[in-house]
């Protein structure tokens, strides 16, 4: 196994970005290899992967595939299962990171491997946002971590930040959230809406997985907080926007809340109401389309009722928070001293304003 190999599962949304990032920083972030599988050998998608084997990426792939990539004049350099074996850190991007657990993972039990899945996959490990829950995290022990969804990050700091969440519950009586997410990522052709739809609350207890997975991740810190979310989706490609309502068990104001968002690092704060301006921020000036915070709440719609209960609007980074806590946990394993120094690398991502 090499000392620090990092191997990605997954070439999508969070895959295709999150393997560049490896690779491009590779030097800085302490790794020696990036390598990469992908299960389909598609010509739409021989450029993309041609781009990331440019980059210094190894493909892998399956005997099943072999052929088939090679067709295609790619030509993988190491299969998936001498991949996973050879890696200390596997990022599962896919949205079958439970199966695949079962069906390969669990074989490597010695706990030199961290294996770390994406939102989707509740139950795979311990639920990690950075910045949130990185107290918890145990080497040695955590071997199996699930990368909340991009609109769980986004929750839980509006939680952290505003309601004071962190060490103890803070000043939090409870929170609603209502998640509007986008219908599909601008690199998918399918899954688009002609217009709004809205989502059953399958949670007799949290409404959405957003508020359960939100509850789960503070209770690693021993916290059980009082959580719904409602979610639809709209008819665009560009961000999520949250709806937040959170009661304080005490006073505040909209001063108060600014002065809170602006000294919160990972949180964004904007002038902008429109989610396409914020999107094109992040196009323009983030790293691979994306900025790093974990949320951008856009300061006109805040709004304080009855001097205990605060309301607005914020958007979700795409998936630039779950891009960092998935690097973030791999520099906690790869790099048991100074792990977090690696992170400054990244910084100039993430914005204070936009």
């Amino acid at each position: 196994m090499g000392q620090n190999n990092v191997h990605v599962v997954g070439t999508g949304t969070i895959g295709e970005p999150l393997i560049g990032i490896l690779s491009v920083m590779k030097q800085q972030l302490g790794i020696d290899r990036v390598s990469f599988h992908k299960a389909t050998a598609r010509l739409t998608d021989r450029p993309k992967v041609r781009a990331l084997v440019s980059k210094g990426a190894l493909l892998a792939s399956t005997p099943d595939t072999l052929d088939a990539f090679k067709k295609m004049g790619l030509e993988p350099q190491l299969t998936h299962t001498d991949a996973v074996a050879e890696a200390r850190v596997i990022i599962d991007c896919t949205p079958v990171g439970n199966d695949n657990k079962e069906q390969l993972y669990k074989q490597y039990d010695d706990g030199s491997r961290v294996f770390i899945a994406q939102g989707s996959e509740f139950g795979f490990g311990k639920p990690y946002a950075r910045g949130i829950n990185d107290s918890v995290l145990s080497r040695g022990d955590d071997r199996f971590i699930q990368v909340v969804s991009c609109n769980t990050h986004n929750i839980a700091v509006l939680l952290k930040t505003i309601a004071g969440v962190n060490g103890g519950p803070g000043m939090l009586d409870n929170a609603r959230f209502v998640c509007m997410r986008r219908a599909s990522d601008i690199s998918q052709s399918g899954s688009f809406v002609p217009g709004p739809e809205v989502g059953r609350h399958d949670d007799e207890t949290f409404g959405t997985h957003h508020a359960r997975d939100a509850v789960h991740l503070f209770r690693t810190l021993g916290h059980d907080l009082d959580l719904f979310s409602s979610a639809m989706k709209l008819n665009t490609q560009y961000m999520h926007a949250i709806h937040f309502a959170i009661k304080l068990n005490r006073p505040t104001n909209v001063e108060e809340v600014i002065r809170r968002l602006r000294d919160e690092r990972r949180v964004s704060v904007t002038e902008k109401k429109s989610a396409s301006q914020v999107f094109s921020f992040g196009r323009d000036h983030g790293i691979y389309g994306r900025i790093l915070n974990q949320t951008v709440v856009s300061l006109p719609t805040l709004a304080v009722r009855r001097s205990n209960e605060v309301f607005g609007f914020c958007f979700t980074p795409q998936d630039g928070n779950s891009l960092l806590s998935s690097l973030s946990v791999a520099m906690w394993h790869m790099h048991p001293t100074g792990w977090d120094d690696r992170m400054r690398h990244l910084r100039e991502y993430c914005f204070s304003e936009i």
